[in-house]
């Protein structure tokens, strides 16, 4: 499968009005924003849970990056509320899953050669926050306040989710779970909206050129 795989161009998906696609996993459901591959895939997607769901343990052959979104992630090593990022680098594994049901956002086998820092982060809730940056790669929380201006530069490659409120950029209204990626010099500009706004960002290329091969 491939899809959103041009990289030249700029996406914007409202993925909250997409349906959601069963995966293998009993009771796992995915809205997917970027795909190169089939079940082994550099994959960009939003994941539900539902109660009790679990996945099969899964070696992290490119890497994983998580944002829970909403609910209780799980996995062997720990629970993560709405609000916890971490990082999987290349090599780990787990069995992820939620007693109560959740929903993440996950990007897959996007990991560069030589990155293996294992990350596990829960900023304050609607702060701004740094949650990785190792100089070829940098992933914020951004958080703007009702009628802000909204300018993110972009010198390398810009990927964002919005997390809560929305903002106005390029004529199109932006919502909770609206994704974007934009290639280098495109940055978003816009307003944010009567709830402001806040986003995840990362700052990189969209695909690095020493990225992870696939199998």
């Amino acid at each position: 499968m491939r899809l959103n795989d041009d990289l030249s161009k700029p996406v914007i998906i409202h993925a909250g009005r997409m349906d959601w696609v069963r995966s293998p996993a009993a009771g796992v459901e995915r809205r997917m924003l970027f795909r190169i591959g089939g079940e082994v895939a550099r994959a960009t997607s939003i994941v539900r849970y539902a109660p009790g769901s679990a996945f099969p343990r899964h070696v992290h052959g490119g890497g994983e990056e998580i944002l829970v979104l909403e609910g209780v992630f799980q996995d062997e090593h720990g629970d993560y509320p709405a609000g916890c990022y971490f990082r999987n680098p290349p090599g780990t594994s787990h069995v992820p899953a939620s007693k109560p049901g959740c929903t993440i956002f996950v990007r897959l086998w996007q990991f560069r050669e030589g990155d293996a820092a294992q990350v596990v982060r829960q900023p304050e809730a609607d702060a701004s926050a740094v949650l990785f940056d190792d100089g070829h790669e940098a992933v914020r929380l951004r958080a703007w306040e009702a009628g802000a201006a909204v300018d993110v530069d972009n010198p390398r490659g810009l990927e964002f989710l919005v997390l809560s409120g929305g903002l106005t950029t390029g004529g199109e209204s932006l919502e909770p779970q609206s994704w974007g990626r934009l290639p280098a010099g495109t940055g978003p500009k816009g307003v944010a909206g009567p709830a402001g706004a806040r986003l995840w960002i990362r700052d990189a290329p969209l695909l690095h050129p020493d990225i992870l091969p696939m199998p």
